[in-house]
């Protein structure tokens, strides 16, 4: 079985929560295509274990990464090395339009606004949107 590592850097543990469910209703689908895939997930809540160890990455280990902006240590885990990872394999995810206009600058095309007070929508936005990320980089038929 094929499986697609997945980044998701988001400190809201709410918004976190609802995105498991979507993600899983997404590998139930990968788990019955041909190849069967499924889903690995990497959670940080912190900017500064995006700074010790997914930068440091002498290669880059993930195929597709959602990107909030704030973290749990009141940072940005804007400090991620996009340029490194490649821009192709990110979602935005911030709640602050702003703050995905600054991922817009830097190469990051694909952005979906996080609305707190209506996560089942922002979640159903995310998941085709990772699916067609995944098709696009070649990660999925």
């Amino acid at each position: 079985m094929q499986t697609i590592r997945t980044l998701i850097l988001e400190d809201d543990i709410e918004t976190l929560s609802v995105l498991l469910k979507g993600l899983r209703g997404l590998e139930e689908n990968l788990e019955s295509s041909t190849p069967p895939q499924n889903l690995a997930l990497t959670i940080l809540s912190e900017c500064t274990q995006v700074e010790e160890y997914i930068n440091k990455c002498d290669k880059d280990n993930f195929d597709i990464i959602l990107l909030d902006r704030d973290c749990k240590s009141g940072g940005s885990f804007h400090t991620l090395d996009i340029e490194k990872i490649g821009a192709e394999k990110i979602i935005g995810i911030s709640g602050m339009p702003n703050y995905n206009e600054e991922l817009k600058k830097r190469g990051v095309t694909k952005i979906v606004d996080k609305t707190l007070d209506d996560l089942e929508t922002f979640t159903q936005k995310v998941i085709p949107l990772i699916t067609r990320t995944l098709k696009e980089t070649g990660k999925i038929k």
